[in-house]
């Protein structure tokens, strides 16, 4: 039971790049999850065309990008026989690979799942004019989450921006009743 417990600590969160083609059959995430290993990788639907026809899918919003939840022991073993497989490292610092906190993975993780269609973000797609409002969410299934107000000119929808320190930004809607300014 402690062996257990100890390893359910030493789990963290590792950006990962999947190397393998857009039309692959067996992707990188959906292979960990095959293995019982957690896996999130930010997906958007696109209309793909398959066979001369075009079909909604979910598809990766960035097609090399995943976020695994091991232990660094036993993805190293899987990396080794993995060659599509790498970790993401840190840049300037050698071999170091980027880990994300499990508060901030849980947290966007959340976010990301409570709307059907979240709107993802590179860090460079993101202006400061997007950052220029604070609030905090009262209520609903984002109870407590505090970012920024992004609002789309035309559109009445509101969302909250959601962060991965230097990774990606998803952009979840909010109902105007839950959103208190900062």
């Amino acid at each position: 039971m402690d062996a257990e417990l100890q390893t359910e600590d030493a789990r963290q969160w590792f950006a990962m790049r999947d190397l393998k083609r857009r039309n692959a059959k067996l992707p990188a995430y959906m292979m960990l999850e095959g293995m019982g290993i957690d896996c999130f990788t930010p997906m958007v639907h696109r209309l793909v065309t398959v066979s001369g026809k075009r079909v909604d899918m979910k598809v990766p919003f960035v097609q090399d990008l995943l976020f695994v939840r091991e232990t660094r022991e036993r993805l190293d073993t899987i990396v080794d026989v993995t060659p599509t497989l790498q970790y993401r490292y840190k840049l300037g610092v050698r071999h170091t690979p980027i880990v994300v906190r499990n508060v901030d993975m849980d947290r966007f993780i959340k976010a990301v799942r409570s709307v059907d269609a979240p709107r993802y973000y590179r860090l460079d797609e993101i202006t400061p004019d997007m950052r220029n409002r604070r609030i905090l969410i009262v209520g609903g299934t984002l109870d407590g989450y505090a970012g920024t107000l992004v609002t789309t000119r035309g559109s009445k929808v509101k969302r909250l921006l959601v962060e991965l320190p230097t990774l990606l930004a998803a952009a979840v809607e909010v109902q105007p009743e839950y959103i208190q300014l900062i």
